[in-house]
């Protein structure tokens, strides 16, 4: 039986369960006795819908659509529109269209700058004290939207606790805990997000130490793994104001790209001009304008 074949008899046979019980997520292929060639085909299957999962989860997805399935392991516990609707997270469908098509663009024109499936950007806010985690959060949302890949936030700023009002997992060790601790690994740091094919990594508890830190042999090995795990896949950094602290400057060596997000009517255009000089790197992709 070729590839086709199986594909289409998989289909088949859960077409049929659902009729019976009208779930399609819990479809089986109990009933069938595959044959040597069948079992080896159905183990290279196992083996790629492995490969797809972000948080190492053993389970088989039952539906061969990398959409879904990536869905299905990835968020446990999906957010509705109404929750991230209160928590200004993108979604599709969302009333205000112009946000939406605001971070798709956006989206488009990081991938064609990138030129590569995978790429690592930085987001870091030109405000003396406003944060950019929630454009960061979003931007990483507007990467995951893409049903055929998967987005990953480090967030990379330990002065400040908001992930956790935008994510609908408990968050616990992060980024800095994981530098300081050789014995920690990486799959402890990663934690769904509420948002289909979105995972997210805390700044972490080690908030005095984080200049020394980001710039450590471990955190360029962390960053290195993150990037070869999966190369399709698209990480947002999310990194402290650039011009209120040092480490914004340490963590540009390990992106690709580096956006500035700007609180509208607190910086001028001299500050941004001082900043892109400052940055001193080719890196420089554009602004995002923070209401």
């Amino acid at each position: 039986m070729d590839d086709n074949k199986l594909y289409n008899a998989l289909l088949k046979s859960q077409e049929e369960q659902k009729r019976k019980d009208g779930d399609l997520e819990r479809l089986t292929d109990q009933r069938r006795d595959p044959g040597p060639d069948q079992k080896s085909r159905s183990d290279r299957y196992r083996t790629s819908w492995r490969n797809f999962t972000t948080h190492d989860d053993d389970r088989i997805p039952t539906v061969y659509d990398a959409s879904v399935s990536l869905g299905l392991i990835a968020n446990p516990r999906p957010w509705s529109r109404e929750q991230l609707r209160k928590r200004k997270i993108i979604y599709p469908g969302m009333s205000d269209k112009a946000v939406m098509d605001a971070y798709r663009e956006i989206r488009i024109l990081l991938r064609n700058r990138a030129r590569t499936p995978g790429f690592t950007v930085m987001v870091s806010s030109l405000g003396l004290e406003r944060n950019s985690l929630l454009t960061s959060f979003n931007l990483a949302v507007a990467f995951a939207m893409d049903s055929h890949t998967s987005a990953l936030l480090v967030d990379c700023d330990p002065y400040n606790r908001e992930l956790q009002d935008l994510v609908s997992s408990d968050l616990d060790a992060g980024v800095t805990d994981f530098v300081a601790d050789p014995s920690l690994s990486v799959k402890k740091i990663l934690y769904p997000s509420g948002v289909d094919r979105l995972t997210v990594i805390p700044a972490g508890y080690q908030v005095s130490s984080a200049v020394e830190l980001f710039a450590s042999v471990r955190m360029r090995e962390l960053m290195t793994e993150l990037r070869e795990r999966y190369p399709d896949r698209c990480i947002v950094v999310n990194a402290p104001p650039f011009r209120a602290s040092t480490e914004a400057r340490i963590l540009e060596r390990f992106c690709d790209q580096v956006v500035f997000s700007v609180p509208f009517g607190e910086v001028s255009g001299d500050d941004v001009a001082e900043a892109v000089e400052a940055l001193g790197s080719d890196k420089f992709t554009g602004l995002v304008f923070q209401e």
